[in-house]
């Protein structure tokens, strides 16, 4: 059986995994990136972290299987009637069967000057460049900024904001800077983490203002420019701005929206078997089921999938609700499933816990420890080597 797997994140990467367990099956997995990208650690690299913990070439993953082939190039085109899709470089490839694993893609809401001027953390290219930007600042003197603004406090911005404090300070010191400065992060919404309990929120809201955070909800930005953050119709003076906020679904599927049909916060609609069609599956962020948008969902959906294709598993699919650990500086993390909540040093030991479920769902067990080891490892004193990496996207 020929199977087309589009999308090298966590879902397409298990899809194809479990699938090559099968000698019956011929997997082709496409991928716009060479890597696998391992989100939950982005936050770390970008305040100094090793870049080893946020991407693992996908030829080291699929090493050993040799019924899986890798293809670097990004899927533009979908045929149902003729089952085959069509990438960028203008191959074709026929499929059996098909499984959509697309990640979705940052949006900034229309809000001008965003796209121009904010930083973000969501790729290679985006980190490398808030680095370079940070390490300069301090570098130079006289271009150290004195306010640092994330934007969006949903799991990401406040990982991100409760770790860039520390990082700032290091490099505060590292560099002999003096003066003070802060970060702020800022949310639309009335709480930080809107998705999860009222009482998390409050344990987290708690946690950043010890870090020296300054939450500040209720808070609509509306531009940016060269110089400032327009929050509220007030300027706010800042050169960093780093934008976590706003997901959409990947343009793959409304340049093919002949080809699917969409839910009202324009998902992709799929059946009781996470299918568009009879040939094709949609997984993780981009389909309408409860907890898209999760790591541990885009797994759940990757596993099922695979199953379903190989007839080992004819059951509905059935959500899963993940637990949700968010670290919240260092040693702290809140943890939260269904009525359990608990946060501070146990929940920084569920999250270093959780990272290494995360790498072991998609490399084998001596690989997935030393990927593991390196997120306790500072990596600044190699960041202008990194510069010169090949960018991973290309």
């Amino acid at each position: 059986m020929q199977v087309v797997v589009v999308g090298g994140g966590f879902g397409g990467v298990k899809a194809a995994l479990e699938l090559s367990k099968s000698k019956k099956v011929s997997v082709t997995l496409i991928s716009d990136r060479p890597d696998f990208q391992y989100y939950p650690a982005l936050f770390s690299t970008a305040t100094g972290g090793s870049t080893l913990q946020s991407w693992v070439a996908l030829g080291e993953i699929f090493a050993h299987r040799h019924n899986v082939h890798v293809v670097v190039d990004r899927a533009t085109t979908i045929d149902k009637a003729k089952k085959t899709i069509t990438t960028a470089s203008g191959a074709e490839y026929p499929y059996q069967k098909l499984v959509l694993a697309l990640g979705s893609v940052t949006t900034y809401f229309g809000i001008e000057g965003l796209d121009q001027y904010a930083f973000g953390i969501k790729s290679y290219d985006e980190i490398m460049q808030l680095k370079q930007h940070l390490l300069h600042g301090f570098a130079q003197t006289g271009n150290v900024d004195t306010r640092y603004l994330v934007i969006g406090a949903g799991p990401t911005g406040v990982e991100l904001a409760s770790a860039l404090g520390d990082y700032l300070q290091h490099l505060k010191k590292k560099y002999q800077r003096k003066g003070k400065i802060s970060v702020s992060l800022i949310e639309a919404a009335p709480r930080v983490l809107p998705r999860m309990s009222e009482a998390a929120s409050a344990k987290v809201t708690q946690r950043l203002k010890k870090l020296g955070v300054k939450v500040e909800v209720n808070k609509k930005v509306e531009a940016e420019t060269a110089d400032s953050l327009i929050v509220n119709g007030k300027p706010i003076k800042s050169h960093t701005v780093i934008w976590t906020s706003g997901v959409a679904t990947n343009p793959f599927y409304t340049e093919n929206e002949t080809q699917f049909e969409f839910s009202p916060n324009h998902k992709v609609v799929v059946d009781a078997h996470l299918r568009s069609g009879k040939h094709v599956y949609v997984i993780g962020d981009n389909a309408f089921t409860p907890h898209s948008g999760l790591a541990q969902t885009a797994l759940h959906d990757g596993i099922y999938v695979a199953k379903h294709i190989l007839r080992r598993h004819k059951a509905a699919y059935k959500p899963k609700q993940p637990p949700v650990v968010v670290p919240v500086g260092e040693g702290w993390a809140i943890f939260e499933y269904k009525w359990i909540r608990f946060g501070g040093f146990l929940g920084a030991l569920m999250r270093r816990a959780a990272d290494f479920m995360g790498y072991r769902d998609i490399l084998p067990l001596g690989q997935a420890l030393g990927v593991w080891h390196t997120t306790t490892v500072r990596e600044e004193a190699v960041y202008y080597a990194e510069l010169d990496r090949p960018r991973s996207q290309e």
